[in-house]
């Protein structure tokens, strides 16, 4: 796989920070690291693959050049930025309710439906933390004996 330019909008968040954990873990192919965040945070320096970046406030520019754009900064900054990135030309995966709704966003859950990714037009939506875990636990007794319907209550 070709090193991508990957953006993290949301860099200093409790989500952000575990992007950059499983993007390591995972040695994702990472030709250059990009750390956005509000302007509280900007300045600040973390350490992505044994290397200190300087976090930057996000802004319209933030995505020029870059391939992937992970956004985990709440929904109205994924609303405001991700189609930003998407007409830059980066793929933004977005981890807030934003787009969950909006029909020409495909919802993936990559063990259940990664083919509907080749459908995107810029933005990938994925579901509710709480939900992700439940359709992965179901989904194989879903293919056995299909489930019609589920009630579920969370309470976070």
């Amino acid at each position: 796989m070709k090193e991508l330019r990957v953006a993290i909008v949301g860099a200093t968040g409790m989500v952000g920070q575990e992007f950059i954990k499983v993007l390591e873990q995972r040695k994702f192919p990472m030709k250059e690291v990009y750390l956005y965040a509000s302007d509280r945070s900007a300045g600040r320096k973390m350490s992505v693959n044994h290397s200190y970046i300087e976090v930057k406030e996000t802004a319209n520019d933030s995505f020029n050049n870059i391939d992937v754009a992970l956004f985990s900064a709440g929904a109205d900054i994924s609303k405001q930025f991700s189609p930003v990135a998407a007409k830059s030309g980066a793929v933004a995966i977005d981890n807030s309710a934003a787009f969950r709704m909006d029909e020409t966003v495909p919802l993936v859950v990559p063990e259940i439906n990664a083919d509907d990714i080749k459908g995107h037009k810029g933005i990938i939506a994925n579901p509710n933390c709480s939900t992700i875990q439940m359709v992965v636990a179901l989904y194989p007794l879903h293919k056995v004996n299909p489930i019609k319907r589920i009630t579920v209550a969370t309470y976070q």
